[in-house]
């Protein structure tokens, strides 16, 4: 069953240590190691090959490596036996690979006692196996149970602690995941969360030592940490770093620490994802899919603010992505040189939000200083929160600094790729007050759009693939779908480039069909546009009249997939549609191919044409508080404000879609949009990236497939104000995953039959507080109600607030009688979890931050 990160045992007063060296080192002389480290923050998908290959390829190649598994940290043996499967996966050798004897407690799915291994860490016969190896692996689970293991109860190291040390100073590979990484600093942190660390080190009160049944009773975790075993000596490490939001507790460890406050950097490693250290050239290297925090406290500094309250100032954050250095004995940076600054080139330019929750674009903390801080020229700070249920919490203040620099390329295909370095952050005590907004200032306009229905075809036999953005060329499983669906490699395929200002996205595209076996000669990028291209001798603007070419409809007419690149999706209708706004001879030729039996697909703005009503701008808050506008501004209409609706192609019969659902935050607009032009008897659709939905018309039924999810939202008993806006009651919301369907008509939810259902079997029973922004845990929509409302027993409701300056609303989510979780691990030890029916209300508020 699903693992459980397990609260540890000691709780740590920071307050009257935070001018004293936490711990003493673990190991003095580490000049002279060989060996290396892969430090993986959790969540390793067993397809992540960058980080297996690099483990296999430290200890000595696939064909003479020797693994030895310590399993210590888990409850039962399944990740030990599953990271020996996914290493035979990579090319190792069985029989090299063990599992070693080396824990302090028995494993639920075996039959032996193995609680009795603890006896066994002097035995001179594992010392030799030990020793025998070219690699050591810690699977994941409580780092506590790992150091009780390898340490005597005098606290020494053990002779198979001191094996490990001695194979990895002669030029072994140490590696870990989770609580393996976690004990790979001297100062190891083993417990307690952002909040909990703030409140319990920077207010003035007494932390007693307490239970994990009365921790269980609070919103918040205070930090513990222990001695770790010291394999990396030059900072402190943390993981699920992004995903659990645990950048406030890395900084308040970090800062308790002297010794790794003036000299080194700390460490927060994000899910499957690495920190490859290399002890001969003092550097790591960043390998995986996510990102690596690195704090600077150098220069950070304990400032009173309230009466008994403190913050932190002058920390500097830097986010590093894969192929990135670090040179941490210099404390700097090292970054590939396809990547481009951001610094006097700012791609973006649009005024960002503060990150309040679960409706704020670009949620995470990243994507968040990426897009609206690093990379956008019309922001010089931003502002995030966190707090309790009784609005004690802490303003978080990032802002661009001298040295302050971001760093773009494209990775797996059209996926945006950052890396930012130096900026500063301040954590600031602030009460926060919310209550009901009685009259608001704000001026809320209902949409004046009005789109003539597109008749229904009942006879249509071709499908969709409508995908959320950010395609990976990775992801065979949509481009394997879009493929079959096309015919197979046989396929002839028409790309429509309308939607975007250069060809690359279609010539991306265009090159990945054929890595996936169609041939070339059998793919055409489709003159269709209404505007010139950037980097071309031709002028496309010209292409305008192809519209209504006889030529190139003939030629639609004979293809079996038709797709449209991601962009602008006004471009796309601008391109297809005449000025009095009927259809052109081309997107007439379109429609006839659809009905007989082509496939059309679309990614981003190609996702958004798809249904009759097209979501072209604005997001959840400025959708919320100011409704609906009739004038469109590019960048910023599509970054923020009021919703903006224009007709789409209506190839979608059965409801409304929208796109970058989860990394954009779209709930907010797409309720209001649904609300205020759909029809309450049908779902409306919100897809995220690298994510496809499959809509099977002859079946009439939607199939999930990618690496994301798709959010439902059904009005079908919501109650609303009228005289009140974006005042609602019983909006009901599901979240599937892949091997999920839905049927379009009945709207019935079936699930991945491998999934195991969460109602009465939740596996968390937890206090969770409000998901505030980006210091909160699960930050992601689909996260968030599964782990702190559909999986956790304690929880009958959760909260998370969106507001900017003294106004906003209250989202409130309710497990409803018909509310359910479903539960599977995917690709490795990842949880995947569906949520069906959470009822959400959604109340205007006034908002006072003091």
């Amino acid at each position: 069953m699903k693992k459980k990160l397990v609260s540890c045992l000691i709780s740590f007063t920071l307050l009257s240590s935070l001018s004293t060296p936490l711990l003493a080192k673990a190991q003095e002389n580490t000049e002279d190691i060989k060996g290396s480290l892969v430090i993986a923050g959790g969540g390793i998908g067993t397809s992540n090959h960058e980080i297996y290959e690099k483990f296999l390829s430290l200890a000595g190649g696939k064909e003479k490596a020797k693994v030895g598994i310590i399993p210590a940290a888990s409850t039962t043996l399944q990740s030990s036996k599953k990271f020996k499967e996914d290493l035979v996966k990579y090319g190792a050798n069985s029989d090299s690979i063990k599992i070693l004897p080396v824990s302090n407690h028995d494993f639920s799915d075996t039959q032996k006692d193995e609680s009795t291994w603890k006896n066994q860490v002097n035995d001179k016969k594992l010392s030799r196996t030990i020793k025998g190896l070219t690699a050591v692996w810690f699977v994941g689970g409580d780092q506590t149970k790992i150091v009780d293991s390898l340490r005597q109860n005098n606290g020494s190291d053990s002779e198979a602690l001191k094996a490990i040390w001695d194979i990895y100073r002669k030029g072994a590979v140490i590696g870990g995941t989770s609580a393996g990484a976690a004990i790979m600093s001297d100062v190891m942190i083993t417990g307690g969360d952002s909040l909990g660390a703030l409140k319990d080190s920077l207010e003035n009160k007494e932390n007693k030592h307490v239970s994990k049944k009365q921790r269980s009773q609070k919103e918040y975790e205070p930090l513990s940490i222990q001695k770790g075993l010291g394999f990396f000596q030059h900072g402190i490490i943390d993981q699920h770093m992004d995903e659990r939001a645990r950048l406030g507790r890395l900084a308040v460890a970090a800062y308790t620490s002297e010794r790794d406050k003036e000299k080194n950097f700390a460490y927060g490693v994000d899910e499957d994802m690495a920190m490859v250290v290399n002890n001969k050239d003092q550097k790591i290297e960043v390998v995986g899919r996510s990102g690596v925090a690195v704090l600077d406290m150098s220069k950070a500094e304990l400032v009173s603010k309230q009466k008994a309250r403190s913050g932190l100032e002058n920390i500097k954050v830097s986010y590093l992505s894969p192929g990135d250095k670090i040179n941490y004995h210099l404390k700097s940076f090292e970054f590939p040189k396809e990547r481009v600054e951001t610094k006097g080139f700012e791609y973006y330019s649009f005024n960002a939000l503060p990150a309040t929750g679960v409706f704020t674009p670009y949620g995470r903390l990243k994507a968040y200083l990426s897009y609206s801080l690093v990379d956008n020229e019309s922001m010089k700070s931003a502002k995030s929160y966190v707090y309790d249920s009784k609005g004690s919490g802490y303003e978080i203040a990032f802002q661009k600094d001298n040295d302050t620099n971001g760093y773009w390329r494209y990775t797996d295909g059209q996926k945006d790729d950052y890396s930012i370095v130096n900026v500063k952050m301040d954590i600031t005590p602030k009460t926060f007050k919310f209550q009901p907004d009685r009259k608001t200032s704000l001026t809320y306009k209902k949409p004046t759009f009005s789109s003539s229905e597109s008749p229904a075809y009942d006879s249509i036999k071709g499908n969709l693939l409508i995908a959320g953005g950010a395609l990976g060329s990775s992801n065979s499983s949509v481009y394997n779908k879009f493929i079959n669906l096309a015919g197979g490699k046989q396929a002839k395929i028409g790309i429509v480039p309308a939607a975007s200002t250069k060809f690359n996205s279609s010539n991306q595209f265009k090159s990945d069909l054929i890595k996936y076996g169609v041939k070339a000669e059998n793919i055409e990028i489709l003159p269709i546009s209404n505007h010139d291209f950037k980097g071309t001798s031709e002028n496309e603007s010209t292409w305008k009249t192809n519209m209504n070419s006889d030529k190139l409809a003939q030629k639609v007419k004979g293809l079996t997939g038709i797709w449209f690149v991601g962009g602008d999706q006004t471009l796309i209708t601008g391109s297809l549609r005449n000025e009095n706004g009927s259809d052109s001879k081309v997107l007439q030729a379109i429609w006839h191919t659809y009905k007989n039996g082509a496939v059309l697909g679309g990614t981003s703005a190609g996702a958004a044409i798809m249904s009759n009503t097209m979501l072209a701008g604005g997001d959840s808050y400025g959708a919320l508080s100011y409704g609906f506008t009739n004038t469109y501004d590019d960048m910023n209409q599509q970054e923020g404000g009021p919703a903006y609706l224009e007709k789409g192609l209506g190839f979608f019969q059965y409801g409304l879609v929208d796109q970058h659902f989860d990394n954009k935050a779209r709930l907010g607009r797409l309720i209001a949009t649904a609300y205020e032009k759909g029809n309450k008897n049908q779902l409306s659709y919100g897809i995220d990236e690298d994510t496809a939905m499959v809509v099977n018309n002859k079946e009439k039924q939607i199939e999930v497939v990618g690496r994301g999810g798709i959010t439902l939202v059904d009005l079908a008993k919501v109650q609303a104000n009228d005289k009140f806006p974006s005042d609602y009651k019983n909006i009901l919301i599901s979240c599937i995953t892949p091997g999920d369907k839905v049927n379009l008509t009945t709207k019935e939810i079936v699930i991945n039959p491998a999934k195991t259902s969460t109602r009465k079997n939740e596996y968390y029973s937890e206090k969770v507080g409000p998901n505030t922004g980006l210091f909160s845990p699960h930050g992601v929509l689909r996260k968030f109600l599964a782990y702190d409302l559909v999986d956790n027993a304690q929880s009958k409701e959760i909260k998370s607030y969106a507001f900017n300056q003294n106004k906003g609303f209250e989202l409130t989510f309710r497990k409803s009688a018909e509310s359910n979780g479903y539960w599977a691990y995917t690709d490795g030890q990842k949880d995947d979890y569906s949520i069906v029916k959470v009822a959400l209300d959604i109340k205007p508020i006034d908002v006072d931050i003091r």
